[in-house]
């Protein structure tokens, strides 16, 4: 059985170093750092978002301050 995120956020890293953004199991797009994550959630109608809360922002291979863009 696979666990289903309940988080409306989900943020997956990328061979390229950055990261894919999911909102609600769309596609937002793809994040090179926490201001492209803020204006995705921005234009999702999120704002305001504490992106360190794992009730709205799932994170993997690192946490909001894990940005590997070469």
């Amino acid at each position: 059985m696979t666990k289903q995120s309940v988080a409306p956020v989900l943020v997956h890293p990328l061979m390229d170093g950055m990261r894919l953004v999911k909102i609600h199991g769309q596609s937002a797009g793809k994040a090179r750092s926490l201001e492209d994550l803020k204006k995705f959630l921005d234009q999702a109608g999120l704002r305001d978002v504490d992106v360190d809360n794992p009730a709205i922002v799932e994170w993997h291979g690192g946490g909001s301050g894990v940005w590997n863009v070469p």
